[in-house]
């Protein structure tokens, strides 16, 4: 490169094709002190560019994968609000903007020109290399392991004290919901605030002593509430080893040991057994197309008749199954599938279940991933003690990409309510939706 060529008048023109527009809609910051600047006054952050080694990983593996692991090595960075930077960069580029041959090879020259293809980097050791038959039990426990197995302090400090990792619901006692979720709830109420509702759509507050399993327990918390304010005996099941014994000891800790217990075990080998209700909240992401017909089926045959199902899970218009190549299939949900809601809503009638409420919380569930943000960043030097920096990385961005998504309607999250019909067509359920408000 010559002495008087910069790395940002090399890029500009390959910015200007991905980007659709120069300036930018962020400033992008490069190693050799150059930058490409947006339009005066628009100081919203940058896009971070530390060594020839983020160009290089991005032309070894093209597309967002490379991206992303060059964020995640740390030789690529955001400075600024992470979500104001992620939302420019998504308004900026336009949908169809596309490197074609004549640009890839223009790509391909100006990096080797500012050194990015003196060596190839390795991927990151965060990445998933799962093995075996697509959704196996064997696949299954390593995608859950990879997920999940990261360190119960790291979660606690994420997720906060009701260490519940899925959607809340931020609407206080008393309030209607017409005006929206209510932001300034503290996200330990907005989330005791789903599992009750939760409760009470399932029918819990019946009476006490009814049979509940919750799969995809996670670390007690629905179980907890389900004993302790409705007197519900809880079987929680979870193939995640740390999850399961972190939620002994919180179930011990709580008091409710006699009514609820936490099992190590694959909802598939659940057979011969008999519950009132089944939960199943942020579990069938991991399920995946090809098996959720069985895996209702088999939560169908654990029910009586009069039981009902709450299915609690991110949605995706059409479905999607996240790509390998994808920073989420490849670092954060390995194997993870989402349905349209209305495949799930049509599979769960398949195996039999009447159907009796469905509900949209995708704008609770940006507030909750915002509150989850805030916690990481507030005590982010100990959440790099506890997972490295690279793990951090990926969480960070992972939950401030998400709630964009939920937040422009790109994903949403549904709870769907199915009963077990009774011989006499009665379903026992409220009149209307009032007495779960």
């Amino acid at each position: 490169m010559g002495t008087n060529t910069t790395v940002a008048s090399v890029f500009r023109p390959l910015l200007t094709a991905a980007l659709g527009t120069i300036p930018p809609p962020v400033r992008f910051e490069f190693w050799d002190g150059s930058s490409l600047t947006p339009r005066a006054g628009d100081t919203v952050g940058a896009v971070v560019v530390r060594s020839p080694d983020a160009l290089a990983h991005m032309v070894w593996a093209p597309g967002e994968l490379g991206l992303v692991r060059a964020y995640v090595s740390g030789e690529l960075d955001f400075s600024g609000d992470i979500f104001t930077v992620l939302r420019s960069l998504q308004s900026g580029a336009p949908r169809d903007a596309r490197l074609g041959a004549d640009a890839a090879v223009k790509a391909l020259g100006a990096a080797a020109r500012v050194g990015a293809l003196r060596r190839r980097p390795g991927p990151p050791e965060q990445e998933a290399h799962q093995r075996g038959r697509l959704h196996s039990k064997r696949r299954d426990s390593e995608a859950i392991s990879h997920h999940y197995d990261v360190g119960n302090e790291f979660y606690e400090l994420v997720l906060g004290e009701s260490l519940t990792y899925s959607c809340a619901r931020f609407v206080s006692p008393g309030d209607d919901g017409r005006s929206g979720p209510d932001a300034s709830m503290p996200l330990a109420d907005a989330q005791a605030a789903k599992h009750d509702l939760i409760c009470r759509k399932l029918g819990l507050d019946r009476g006490p002593g009814m049979r509940l399993l919750d799969v995809g327990c996670g670390w007690g918390s629905m179980a907890i509430h389900a004993a302790t304010h409705y007197g519900a005996r809880v079987v929680g099941i979870t193939i995640s080893a740390a999850q399961a014994d972190l939620a002994r000891k919180r179930v011990a800790a709580a008091g409710v040991g006699d009514q609820v217990e936490i099992r190590l075990q694959d909802y598939r080998d659940m057979a011969g057994e008999r519950f009132d209700a089944v939960s199943s909240i942020g579990m069938f992401e991991h399920v995946g197309a090809e098996r959720a017909g069985q895996y209702f089926d088999t939560l169908f045959a654990l029910l009586g008749p009069g039981g009902r199902l709450l299915n609690h899970a991110i949605s995706s218009p059409g479905g999607s199954r996240i790509s390998g190549r994808s920073f989420i299939g490849r670092y954060v949900f390995p194997d993870g599938e989402l349905l349209d809601a209305g495949v799930t809503a049509q599979l769960m009638q398949r195996a039999g279940f009447e159907l009796r409420d469905v509900e949209a919380l995708r704008e609770h569930y940006a507030l909750t991933l915002r509150a989850w943000v805030k916690n990481l960043q507030d005590d982010w030097s100990r959440a790099v003690d506890l997972v490295g920096v690279g793990r951090a990385r990926v969480w960070l961005l992972y939950m401030a990409g998400s709630a964009l998504g939920f937040e422009d309607g790109g994903i949403g999250i549904h709870q769907v309510l199915g009963v077990v019909p009774e011989a006499s067509g009665e379903a026992g359920m409220p009149a209307s939706r009032r007495a779960w408000m």
